[in-house]
């Protein structure tokens, strides 16, 4: 699934990020009472809020698959 309907579903994007520290941000998030879902990260799910390319640059494909992206909803 394709982050534009993930979005269109009501899904946040929050953070990307690798162990250890994806486990605790999941358990965080679901101790708030959201539903997660992890999906493989991008390039651009590390650029800055401003659309610059702060780190996807120095990103090699082998790093890159360590970490997922976050997304959460409100339970329904």
């Amino acid at each position: 699934m394709d982050r534009e309907e993930l979005e269109r579903q009501g899904w946040e994007r929050r953070t990307a990020e690798r162990e250890p520290r994806l486990s605790e941000l999941v358990a965080l998030y679901e101790e708030l009472g959201f539903e997660v879902r992890l999906v493989p990260s991008r390039p651009e799910d590390f650029s800055g809020t401003d659309g610059a390319d702060a780190c996807s640059t120095c990103l090699s494909e082998e790093a890159l698959a360590r970490y997922r992206t976050i997304y959460t909803r409100s339970r329904s």
